[in-house]
């Protein structure tokens, strides 16, 4: 039965109009029998069972990884997902491990593990610093929706500080919340983490802060404005702006318990930006550019 299902497989992908039309590679080996069953015959489970072959023989290791990984997301499996990640990335090429993290940042979101991801994009972080992201390289190829597109450092870097904004949001920390979103604004302004930006300060109190936040995305000028997404969010906020105004005078409010504004904030803002390692040639601008209005985040 397996060496006809092998056959099958074969024969299939050995014409160039199936490997278009389905995305599979060509060859018969365990990686691609297993996107055949992802991707062709719509049997996950299966699929899972020849990833873990692939992994197992050397076949892709990095590909076969990362594929299962989101396989068993669907699956709501992300637990095992992510010890399958840590138990053999070592297999994986160095430069297979920007993507790995990726992948592991989203099943962290997924299963709620806030501080993990927290964690982990601060070391991405730390690897722009450093001038170690992207290979090297000052941008890198991603894609969405089927369509390549090129991402820069700089904007790379708004979204992983973007991304730490909104697991802070998690935590209920919008003290920290809100000073990385501002650097991430200072980097690639867009309408998403001004409306982020608006909700911590309104969790705050500073109604007059988050209603001039909230105003750029009302009056079109930031990037993303006139997205119908964003646009609702803004009308939300605006609504919940005015409801909460004159209800409270400006106090900032307690953080959760076991969080405390100078453990958490402090580490946001010195291990993240001052206590990396020291300047050196290969230090990115962007950076240069966060420290120097360091001083008055902290305010």
């Amino acid at each position: 039965m397996e060496g006809g299902l092998m056959k099958m497989v074969k024969k299939e992908m050995d014409k160039e109009p199936f490997h278009v039309i389905h995305k599979v590679p060509s060859g018969d080996g365990p990686y691609v029998r297993a996107k055949h069953a992802q991707l062709v015959q719509k049997d996950p489970e299966a699929a899972i069972v020849w990833f873990w072959k692939a992994i197992n023989a050397g076949d892709r290791v990095d590909s076969a990884l990362k594929d299962m990984a989101v396989v068993m997301k669907q699956l709501d499996r992300t637990e095992e997902a992510i010890e399958a990640i840590k138990s053999f990335r070592g297999l994986c090429p160095k430069h297979a491990q920007e993507s790995l993290d990726n992948v592991l940042i989203d099943l962290y979101k997924k299963c709620g593990r806030v501080d993990d991801q927290i964690m982990l994009l601060k070391h991405k972080l730390r690897l722009i610093y450093l001038g170690e992201a992207f290979n090297g390289k000052p941008t890198k190829t991603a894609r969405s929706h089927g369509k390549k597109f090129q991402v820069s450092v700089k904007q790379e870097t708004s979204r992983i500080l973007g991304n730490l904004g909104w697991a802070y949001m998690q935590k209920g920390n919008y003290m920290a919340a809100e000073v990385v979103y501002r650097k991430a604004q200072m980097i690639d302004p867009d309408s998403n983490k001004a409306c982020n930006l608006c909700y911590c300060l309104i969790k705050q109190g500073r109604y007059d802060e988050a209603h001039s936040v909230l105003w750029d995305v009302l009056q079109y000028k930031l990037p993303g404005s006139d997205d119908l997404k964003s646009r609702n969010r803004a009308e939300e906020l605006l609504l919940e702006l005015q409801e909460s105004w004159q209800d409270l005078p400006l106090l900032m409010p307690n953080l959760p318990a076991g969080l405390t504004f100078e453990d958490d904030f402090v580490e946001v803002l010195e291990r993240v930006m001052n206590e990396w390692a020291p300047a050196r040639s290969r230090r990115l601008p962007i950076f240069e550019q966060i420290s120097q209005i360091r001083d008055q985040l902290a305010c």
